[in-house]
C-alpha cells in the first residue's frame, strides 16, 4: 500500500473508530421495527359486531405506560424524566449523571486523565430493608455502586446519590487476581488496536485480504500462567467481511494478536496459518432480504396471540409486574441481563401474597471451546464477567423475538465514562399460550358418567436475547398459575468456526483431530460447551429455609409383607447441614429431588411447605479440575449448591472474572463448609449443554433450548389453579386477513 493511501486508511479507521464508540453511547437512536403490513389483521370477538374489540384491546395496552413505537425524542424525555418508584428500582438517567458527576470531581479521579468506569448500578440496599418496605414509604436511601479503573488501579466504590459522599472501600491490590468485566468502550477499541501495527498489516495483505474487508473481534484470553499476569490482556482474531455479512464464517485463521487494554499496544502477533485458506462466501448470508424471492420458504401462515379484554398483566412504575396470581420485581442490569426480584404468589384459599424467590439472575455463563491448538486453546469464555451479558442485549426485534401482545422495557445504563445511555427494548413481557393443558380429565365411558374438564395453560413471559458476537442466548422467566416458575435458555447465532485447508471429510487422515465437525468446505465447527448458572436467592414463605435432598431408594419387599412384589421405590428425606453436604451431581441411576422447605411452616397435614428445583438441560463439565479454564470455572463441576446468603457473593466466577486465576468463586465459597439448614440460603443451579456442531448449523444455528423449573411441593393446600374457568368460544376473537394483506 502506498504510504499516502496508508495514512488515508489509518485515518479512515480512527474515524469509523470514533463513529461506533459514539453510537455505544447513544443507543436511544436505534428504534424497533415497524410491524410487518403482511401480519395485519381484523378481528373481533366472536360475540361482537366487526367493528374489533379485539383490535381495540391494544389501546388498553396505554396502562403500560409505553407507545407502542416511541419515537428516540420521546424515549428520551420519558427516561430523564423518570424517578424511582420501589428499593430496587435502577439508577434513572438523572441519578447516573449525579454519580458521573461525582466520581470525576472526587480527588481519587480529579487528577487522572484516564478514568473508566466498568460497573455503575443501583447498589441495592440491605436485604432487610427491602422486606421492610411498602407502597408509599420513603425509599432507602438511593446508593450506587460503581468499579473504577485509574492509573492501573481498581477501585470499589459507593456513591450516596443524595448526599453525593463517596466511599472507596478497596483497591484490586489486596483483592484476588483479576479485572472487572471489560467495557463496551474496551472491545470497540481492541479490535481496532492491531491495525495500527505495519506487521499487522502486511500479514492480512500477504494473505490476499483488503484491509477495509477485515472485522476483528476482541477475544478474552483466560488465564494461563504468568506470562499473563499484572496487566489487562485480550486477543484479536480477525476475518474477511468479502461478499457477506456473515464474517464469521471467513475466519483468517491462525492469526491472533494480543493487545494490552489499557494502552492499546500490540504486545505480540501470532500466525500459524498462512496455509489455510480463507472459506468461500457462498451460501453464508443468512438475511432474508438477501435470499432469492424464489428460494425464500413460507412454511406457515402468520400467527399471532389477539386479547379481546386486553392484557392479563400490570406494569407499575415501569419495573414492578402484576399477572395473575403473580407479582415480582423486574429490572435490566449490564452484567447479568435481567434480575428478578421478589418473586410473590397469591394463595388461592387465603388471598394472601406469599414469597417465593427474593432474587434470581444469570450470575455467569462458561464457555470453553474443545480445541487445545495455538489459536484456540484460550477460548474459554465468561460472557457475564467478562463481557457483561446485560451490556451485549440488543433490542428485541417485535413479532420476531417477542409476539404482538409483547410489552417492552428499556435499559438505562452507564457508558465508559459514566455518560448514560438508553438500550432500547432490552426486556419483553407477554402472555403466552401455545395450546397447552392447565389441566385436564375426562371420565372413562364405563362410569355412564360424561366429564371432559380441561384447562388452558396460559403464561407470563419476561424475555432477553443477548448476542455476545456470534452467539446469542435467549433468558425466558416463565410464570405460570400453578405457583411454577420456569427458567429457559435458547442457544442461536452463529458457530465460531475454524478454518481448515481440507474441503471434505474424505481428505483427513485417520490420525488427524479435527477437534470438532466439518460445516463447509475449508470450514469446521469446533466442539463447545454452554454452562449457565443461575443465582436463585429462595425465600419460601420467610427467610428461614432448609435445603433437602429426597432419595428415591430402592427398597426390597419384605418377607412379612407378602405380596409378589419383589422390590419397590421409596423416598428418604435429607436435610443438607451444611454447603458440602448440598453440593449435588446429577447421576441417573441414583436419583433424588431437591426441595427447598421453610421447616417452621406447614401444611394442615403437616408437610413443610416448599418448592422444587426440576431438572433440565443436565449437561455435565468433563475436563479436568486441575485444567486452568477449569479452574476459573469451577462452579461448574456441581449442577446444585447451596451457600447461606451473603451479599458480597453474587457472580459465580467472582467478582473479577477476567483474567482471575480462580481463587474466588462459588466453589471456593461452598468448600468453606458453613451451616446451611433453617437459614437464609441461595440455590445455584447450573444448566449444561454440550455442542457438537453439525451441518444444520450452517451458516446460522436453528434454537436449541432446555429449561429447568421451581415448582411448589406442598406449597398449596390443594390444585391451586382447581377454580379457574375453562376457555369460551364467544370470549374468544374471531381474526380474518385484512383485505389489505
Amino acid at each position: 500500500m502506498e504510504p499516502t493511501h496508508f495514512s488515508r486508511f489509518l485515518f479512515l479507521l480512527l474515524a469509523a473508530g470514533i463513529l461506533i464508540l459514539f453510537a455505544c453511547a447513544n443507543f436511544p437512536t436505534y428504534l424497533p421495527p415497524q410491524p410487518s403490513p403482511r401480519l395485519s389483521s381484523r378481528c373481533s370477538a366472536s360475540s361482537s359486531s366487526s367493528n374489533s374489540s379485539a383490535c381495540k384491546s391494544r389501546k388498553i395496552a396505554g396502562i403500560l405506560k409505553q407507545p407502542p413505537n416511541p419515537t428516540a425524542e420521546s424515549r428520551r424525555l420519558r427516561h430523564e424524566s423518570a424517578t424511582p418508584q420501589h428499593p430496587l428500582d435502577p439508577l434513572t438517567i438523572q441519578e447516573l449523571n449525579k454519580v458521573r458527576h461525582v466520581i470525576n470531581s472526587h480527588h481519587l479521579f480529579k487528577s487522572s486523565s484516564a478514568v473508566a468506569l466498568h460497573t455503575v448500578v443501583l447498589e441495592e440496599p440491605p436485604k432487610s430493608a427491602v422486606l421492610r418496605w411498602s407502597p408509599g414509604d420513603p425509599l432507602p436511601p438511593r446508593k450506587a455502586f460503581a468499579i473504577a479503573r485509574s492509573g492501573g488501579d481498581t477501585l470499589l466504590l459507593s456513591v450516596d446519590v443524595a448526599s453525593g459522599e463517596l466511599k472507596a472501600d478497596r483497591a484490586l491490590g489486596s483483592a484476588p487476581s483479576g479485572y472487572p468485566t471489560m467495557t463496551v468502550e474496551d472491545m470497540t477499541s481492541a479490535t481496532w488496536a492491531p491495525f495500527a501495527s505495519a506487521d499487522f498489516n502486511r500479514t492480512i495483505t500477504d494473505r490476499g485480504v483488503e484491509l477495509s474487508d477485515v472485522a476483528c473481534l476482541p477475544i478474552s484470553l483466560g488465564w494461563f500462567g504468568k506470562k499473563e499476569e499484572d496487566r489487562r490482556l485480550i486477543k484479536v482474531q480477525c476475518y474477511s467481511m468479502k461478499d457477506t455479512v456473515n464474517f464469521y464464517m471467513r475466519p483468517i485463521e491462525g492469526l491472533t494478536v494480543v493487545v494490552d487494554l489499557d494502552t492499546k499496544d500490540v504486545i505480540e502477533i501470532v500466525d500459524k496459518g498462512r496455509h489455510i485458506p480463507i472459506p468461500n462466501a457462498a451460501n453464508t448470508d443468512y438475511r432474508y432480504s438477501a435470499i432469492k424471492k424464489n428460494q425464500r420458504l413460507d412454511l406457515v401462515n402468520p400467527i399471532s396471540i389477539e386479547q379481546p379484554k386486553g392484557p392479563t398483566f400490570t406494569v407499575t412504575g415501569d419495573h414492578l409486574v402484576s399477572w395473575a396470581n403473580w407479582e415480582f420485581h423486574l429490572k435490566p442490569d449490564p452484567r447479568a441481563g435481567v434480575i428478578v426480584s421478589q418473586a410473590r404468589v397469591k394463595d388461592p384459599e387465603t388471598g394472601e401474597m406469599r414469597s417465593v424467590m427474593y432474587k434470581g439472575y444469570t450470575s455467569e455463563l462458561f464457555v470453553p471451546y474443545m480445541d487445545p491448538t495455538d489459536a484456540w486453546y484460550f477460548k474459554t469464555y465468561m460472557d457475564a464477567g467478562e463481557y457483561g451479558f446485560g451490556l451485549n442485549s440488543m433490542p428485541l426485534d417485535p413479532l420476531n423475538d417477542c409476539p404482538r401482545n409483547a410489552h417492552y422495557m428499556d435499559a438505562v445504563f452507564a457508558a465508559g465514562d459514566g455518560t448514560p445511555y438508553v438500550r432500547p427494548n432490552m426486556v419483553c413481557i407477554f402472555e403466552s399460550y401455545g395450546g397447552d393443558i392447565g389441566w385436564r380429565h375426562s371420565e372413562s365411558p364405563i362410569t355412564g358418567m360424561g366429564i371432559i374438564e380441561a384447562r388452558p395453560k396460559v403464561t407470563l413471559v419476561a424475555r432477553m436475547a443477548a448476542s455476545v458476537a456470534n452467539y446469542d442466548y435467549i433468558i425466558d422467566w416463565e410464570f405460570q398459575t400453578d405457583g411454577l416458575i420456569r427458567i429457559k435458555v435458547g442457544l442461536s447465532g452463529i458457530l465460531m468456526v475454524k478454518g481448515t485447508s481440507y474441503v471434505n471429510k474424505n481428505e483427513v487422515p485417520e490420525d488427524e483431530n479435527l477437534y470438532g465437525t466439518m460445516l463447509s468446505e475449508n470450514v469446521i465447527g469446533v466442539i463447545h460447551d454452554h454452562y449457565v448458572t443461575f443465582y436463585l436467592d429462595m425465600d419460601v414463605d420467610g427467610l428461614d429455609n432448609s435445603f433437602v435432598n429426597v432419595h428415591i431408594k430402592k427398597e426390597e419387599t419384605s418377607p412379612e409383607v407378602n405380596s409378589p412384589r419383589r422390590s419397590f421405590l421409596k423416598a428418604v428425606r435429607e436435610v443438607a447441614k451444611t454447603e458440602k453436604e448440598a453440593q449435588i451431581k446429577f447421576q441417573l441411576y441414583n436419583p433424588s429431588e431437591y426441595h427447598v422447605v421453610n421447616p417452621g411452616k406447614t401444611t394442615r397435614v403437616g408437610n413443610p411447605v416448599g418448592y422444587k428445583v426440576v431438572a433440565g438441560g443436565t449437561a455435565a463439565s468433563l475436563l479436568d479440575h486441575s485444567d486452568p479454564p477449569q479452574l476459573r470455572g469451577a462452579f461448574t463441576n456441581n449442577q446444585i449448591w447451596v451457600t447461606p446468603y451473603n451479599r458480597s457473593e453474587e457472580w459465580a466466577g467472582g467478582l473479577f472474572a477476567y483474567q482471575n486465576h480462580g481463587e474466588e468463586n462459588l466453589q471456593v465459597w461452598s468448600d468453606r463448609d458453613r451451616g446451611i439448614e433453617n437459614k437464609d440460603i441461595v440455590v445455584w443451579y447450573t444448566m449444561g449443554f454440550h455442542h457438537i456442531p453439525c451441518q444444520e448449523d450452517f451458516p446460522i444455528m436453528p434454537t436449541v433450548s432446555s429449561s429447568f423449573d421451581l415448582k411448589p411441593v406442598n406449597f398449596f393446600e390443594r390444585n391451586p389453579i382447581l377454580r379457574i374457568p375453562p376457555n369460551v368460544e364467544k370470549d374468544l376473537p374471531v381474526c380474518k386477513a385484512a383485505a389489505s394483506a
